[in-house]
């Protein structure tokens, strides 16, 4: 579950955020291409973990949802339904198989994930050491390395084709290797502000950081 999470902190944060002061190169350009004038994105993932030892034994696949400045949406769909809704003051984690809701404050560690990229190129020089890795499997990459002191990855590669952000591969401090693979973006989509409020399903146990609901007194 923790590698899951480091997962999608890094995708999701990676899509809403900041980009460094790189060399100049065709994947660099490319980003900046890609991210020019972003605020939302939709699209589909499919992602595959290896561990250590080169075996892959999780695979998965969905759709995901952003808005500038820290919303995501981000639903596994095959082979188990799971849903990750941050509304850019918590995260709420939904496995509908558990009937278990996990919540946690949306905290600064995503300003440190590899998804916070694209829709603001202000701020990864900061926050990451970006480094052009030339062109393999028919993309051009970048590698963003991680200024924090305790960082959640290794590094993180992205891959970058003719219409955008294609691929990110990241490894994890266990040696184990995420691969992301992107299609279907649509920018700037009109993305239903309900997609970004999550309410927990009837029924559902609720843990975590649970937001305290106030209620104003009645007056006379």
């Amino acid at each position: 579950m923790k590698r899951f999470m480091l997962a999608i902190t890094a995708v999701l944060t990676l899509s809403l955020s900041a980009m460094a002061q790189a060399a100049a190169g065709p994947a660099r350009a490319r980003l900046d291409a890609f991210a020019t004038g972003l605020h939302s994105l939709t699209g589909h993932f499919s992602q595959s973990l290896t561990d250590i030892n080169g075996q892959t034994n999780k695979t998965s696949a969905g759709t995901l949802a952003l808005e500038a400045p820290r919303q995501f949406r981000w639903d596994t769909l095959t082979p188990y339904k799971q849903t990750i809704v941050a509304d850019g003051s918590r995260v709420w984690m939904y496995d509908p198989e558990l009937e278990q809701v996990t919540v946690r404050i949306q905290s600064s560690e995503e300003s440190h994930s590899p998804l916070t990229v694209l829709t603001d190129l202000k701020q990864m020089d900061k926050d990451f050491k970006v480094v052009e890795q030339g062109e393999h499997d028919g993309l051009v990459w970048l590698r963003l390395t991680s200024t924090a002191k305790d960082p959640q990855f290794d590094h993180a590669d992205l891959g970058f084709d003719a219409n955008g952000l294609a691929r990110m591969t990241f490894r994890d401090q266990l040696g184990s290797t995420t691969d992301i693979r992107f299609s279907g973006w649509q920018r700037n989509a009109a993305i239903p502000p309900s997609d970004f409020n999550f309410v927990p399903p009837k029924g559902a146990d609720v843990i975590g950081d649970v937001p305290v609901i106030t209620t104003q007194p009645l007056k006379d």
